[in-house]
This record gives C-alpha cells, sequence and structure tokens, in this order.
C-alpha cells in the first residue's frame, strides 16, 4: 500500500495530552484517546463533518479544533446522554464525556468516595481483590500470595 503524502501530512498529531498516529483513518485514530471508543469516534467525527475517508494526519488545524469542540461538549451538538460515559455525575448531576486525564482523575476520586463511606466495593478495591461478584476461591491471585507457608 502507497501512500501519496502532501505538504502538510503530520505523522503524529498531539491532541488531548495523547500521540495520534497520522497514518491512520481519522475514526481508529481518535480510539488512541482515552475515553474516546470507536462508536463515539465514529459519531464526533460525522458531528465534526469530518471526511471519514481521511487519514489523521491529514487533517487541518480547523478539522482537528471542531473535533475538539464535539468532544469537549458534546450535548450541544445533540449527542444522546446515554452515549457519554459520565452520566448523571454524583456531585453536580450533569451528563458529560470525560477524556483522558480527566477520566483518571474522576475514577480516583470515585473510588476514594467509596472508600471513604465504607462501601462494599470501596473496602474490595483497599483490599486489592475481586469487586464484581466473581468467585475468588480459585482465581485472582496474582496479586498477593495466597496459601500456606511450609514448615522447615
Amino acid at each position: 500500500m502507497s501512500m501519496v503524502e502532501s505538504e502538510n501530512f503530520q505523522h503524529i498529531l498531539r491532541v488531548l495530552n495523547t500521540n495520534i498516529e497520522g497514518k491512520k483513518k481519522v475514526m481508529y485514530a481518535m480510539t488512541s484517546i482515552k475515553g474516546i471508543g470507536r462508536r463515539f469516534s465514529n459519531l464526533i467525527c460525522k458531528k465534526a463533518d469530518v471526511d471519514m475517508s481521511k487519514r489523521a494526519g491529514e487533517l487541518s488545524q480547523e478539522e482537528i479544533e471542531n473535533l475538539m469542540q464535539v468532544v469537549s461538549n458534546p450535548r450541544t451538538f445533540k449527542v444522546p446522554d446515554w452515549f457519554l460515559n459520565r452520566q448523571k455525575d454524583y456531585k453536580t448531576g450533569t451528563y458529560s464525556q470525560l477524556v483522558s486525564s480527566q477520566l483518571d482523575t474522576k475514577l480516583r476520586e470515585d473510588l476514594e468516595r467509596l472508600k471513604k463511606i465504607r462501601n462494599h466495593r470501596g473496602l474490595r478495591h483497599y483490599w486489592g481483590i475481586k469487586v464484581r461478584g466473581q468467585h475468588t476461591k480459585t482465581t485472582g491471585r496474582r496479586g498477593r500470595t495466597v496459601g500456606v507457608a511450609s514448615k522447615k
């Protein structure tokens, strides 16, 4: 496969503190940003009127700005609430799409809140064991060694 490169082709784009590979198609290149999957990437490309047959390195600065505008406030572009990854925030009650470092921060805050109120989920996170009801008798032993120490 040979690609004809234009003069302003970028091999690596820096968007939302993430390196995006310029050789990939726009939709798949956007998925390298944490918090943006294939479906959301497809949707934001359509809402920002970006040609999906383009490579990420061929995008103009204006098109990148349009994409970031849709990512930063998707509800103004009529993205449905069920599509967003932060629904009914605990403190504010708002719906939003979190990406990159925002996602990490919110996850950490949620886990700290669960630990602070001594919730069952929070305690299991604190202990480092399975949280979602899985069996723990034989699986999940990578973190800590489980078993009997042999006598000498």
